[in-house]
């Protein structure tokens, strides 16, 4: 009897369950405490801590470091580097190349809420040009580390797994568009207190993220210097609408001196001790009698490493004295510094014949001294003017001017701008490199990034066939690979 009545029970229980409809069911089961959608400002903070810690603090600037011969391999995969072993491995940069897409998934997805037309944010005007800003400085990023990828194709999600790639003659205009296209939308924006805990690099000032877009502008048309003859012209008639002083830099300043939210670099030194000081850094600012040497070199008595060739050891050369400096560890991350404009500004004039270049080349080693100075050491680290007039003025005879410029420059970039500085020497070929590894059989100076495995195996129609010892992207001199 009792059994007879559990039965009915449970009947009678299945029977309301059944009978209750698929919408309420969808009630029941929905997560009422998470959002299927964000706000275009909550994705803001996201995009800017992936920018400035993954694309520009980490595995590509530490490999870009290695090439560029600001530091020597002496342990790890940056030995490995130095050596050239793996440089052409798809599993090499996986990381760096699927970290890039995913932030420029998160730009196109605060681009595609806030648009005008068909938007759900459409007066978000704010929120769109930072996020196309920070588009436009991951794709330069994207195709300058690895030459042609995927872009109009590109974050489509299951729409389109295997987006095609394009040329760096097409999506150079795109760059440049989208810098003008966060310009607009910045001069459009009004509000910026509404945005200031959202925005970690600018504090929500529309004004500064216009001054960096112009800034931008200039490193990118310079960019195309060996392919647009009009790239010096068009550099220098946006730098007026670029930074004025070093106050006004686009960084990344969430870092504090201590593990583990310190800066990439210290925390770098500090778990893997993979670097030290290139012989041919060292050797370029040594024979300049460079003030900056003790302010950069630490353990200066244990002597630089030589590229390609030092032993490994964590701790037998010299090391970086930023990224071992605890003061340094709080140091911002540099997406791009007033200095580095005023070195472009200096090679643009340089280049159109305008002799004013003397004086802006000062102007760039002046800011160049300050930036070590203030942000890593609270204290001045040398005197530029006289370092000018003894050691750079008498290089700059005729013929070595641009030589000497770009050499300057070099060493004003060193270790957290390696990227840019790697950039710069694909496309001059200054200063000289020397690690023998360059000219080795099957080896070489790395020109490109091999592509990422996780493209390699999953979009393999696509993806072009590369030598990163021989194949040069476009802007560097290298042909187009895609018909």
């Amino acid at each position: 009897m009792k059994l007879s009545k559990y039965l009915i029970l449970i009947s009678f229980s299945l029977l309301m369950v059944t009978s209750c409809s698929e919408d309420a069911m969808d009630e029941v089961n929905k997560e009422q405490n998470d959002a299927l959608e964000m706000d275009a400002k909550n994705l803001i903070p996201d995009a800017i801590v992936k920018t400035a810690y993954e694309t520009t603090g980490t595995d590509i600037a530490w490999y870009a470091t290695i090439f560029i011969e600001h530091n020597a391999g002496t342990w790890g995969q940056a030995a490995d580097a130095d050596k050239r072993k793996s440089s052409n491995s798809s599993s090499t940069m996986n990381n760096s190349w699927n970290s890039l897409y995913d932030v420029m998934n998160i730009c196109h997805t605060i681009i595609k809420k806030t648009d005008p037309v068909d938007g759900t944010e459409k007066d978000n005007y704010w929120c769109r040009g930072v996020a196309q800003i920070l588009m436009a400085y991951n794709l330069a990023v994207a195709t300058d580390m690895w030459g042609e990828v995927p872009f109009d194709e590109a974050f489509q999600g299951m729409a389109n797994l295997k987006p095609a790639f394009m040329n760096q003659s097409e999506i150079y205009p795109i760059i440049q568009d989208l810098l003008d296209d966060g310009i607009a939308s910045m001069t459009a924006a009004t509000s910026d207190s509404k945005y200031a805990d959202k925005d970690l690099i600018f504090g929500g000032n529309r004004a500064a993220w216009i001054r960096a877009a112009y800034s931008l502008k200039a490193r990118y048309f310079m960019r195309l210097s060996n392919r647009d003859a009009n790239a010096s012209t068009n550099a220098l008639a946006v730098i007026a609408n670029g930074f004025t002083s070093m106050n006004q830099e686009m960084l990344f300043a969430g870092y504090v001196d201590d593990l583990p939210n310190a800066n990439p670099w210290g925390e770098y030194w500090y778990n893997r001790d993979h670097n030290s000081i290139s012989q041919n850094f060292y050797n370029i600012m040594n024979t300049r009698n460079d003030p900056r040497i003790p302010w950069l070199v630490l353990d200066g008595d244990l002597g630089p490493a030589p590229s390609g060739e030092a032993m490994e050891t964590q701790g037998g050369y010299s090391q970086s004295a930023l990224s071992t400096n605890y003061y340094g560890w709080a140091a911002p991350t540099p997406l791009m510094t007033y200095h580095e404009l005023l070195f472009i500004e200096t090679e643009a004039k340089f280049r159109t014949g305008d002799a004013t270049w003397t004086t802006s080349l000062q102007n760039a080693i002046a800011e160049a001294f300050a930036y070590i100075g203030d942000r890593y050491w609270g204290e001045s680290v040398g005197d530029p003017a006289a370092y000018y007039t003894a050691e750079v003025a008498p290089r700059l005879t005729l013929g070595n001017e641009l030589n000497e410029i770009m050499t300057q420059k070099y060493i004003a970039m060193f270790e957290a701008q390696s990227i840019e500085a790697y950039n710069d020497y694909r496309r001059t070929g200054i200063p000289t490199m020397t690690n023998p590894n360059n000219s080795a059989t099957g080896l070489g100076f790395v020109h490109r990034f091999p592509y990422a495995y996780s493209e390699v195996s999953n979009n393999p129609e696509n993806v072009p066939a590369i030598n990163v010892f021989v194949d040069k992207v476009w802007w560097a001199g290298g042909d187009e690979l895609i018909p």
